[in-house]
């Protein structure tokens, strides 16, 4: 009886030993020379300038949720494959309310702007804010995409854009 898993046993008292060989050898392996950038959290090469947010936004939550969803719905849509024939149209119901399930609630990620990911945009501006909008040093009638995009290359290959009067 204690035959059959015995090689079972064998694998993980080999998985163990591995593990703490490894933590053991690199314990006595690896040099230990520390200094202030070896010690610094890893951000691309980029200092942090600023301490990160103690809060995760919303919509991180939100592209969780979408992902959970879907490896869900994945997890049901395999058994269902593999035993399609046995459920029959009792299954086949199943796995339809269950799939409307998860499209409700995907529609309903996309609608609280789980995929919006561009910057906020700004409320419009009624006619009464005209005065609002000439004191917002962002907005300048002087300011055109020819006036600040900066062309690069493009000098003798394409035509210059006419001015529409």
């Amino acid at each position: 009886m204690l035959g059959q898993y015995l090689p079972l046993l064998a694998l993980f008292a080999l998985a163990a030993l591995f593990a703490a060989g490894s933590f053991v050898a690199s314990g006595l392996l690896a040099p230990r020379r520390p200094t202030v950038p070896k010690l610094d959290p890893y951000e691309c090469g980029i200092v942090p300038a600023r301490e990160t947010p103690e809060r995760f936004p919303v919509r991180f939550f939100l592209v969780a949720m979408i992902f959970i969803v879907f490896d869900v719905e994945i997890v049901l849509f395999y058994p269902y494959a593999v035993a399609r024939g046995g459920l029959g149209l009792f299954g086949l119901v199943a796995l339809l309310i269950f799939t409307f399930a998860v499209f409700e609630s995907f529609v309903y990620l996309i609608g609280a702007g789980a995929l919006e990911w561009g910057p906020a945009s700004k409320p419009r501006r009624s006619a009464g804010d005209a005065e609002a909008a000439v004191s917002d040093p962002m907005v300048s009638e002087t300011r055109t995409a020819r006036s600040t995009v900066r062309r690069v290359g493009l000098e003798g290959r394409l035509p210059e854009p006419q001015e529409v009067t």
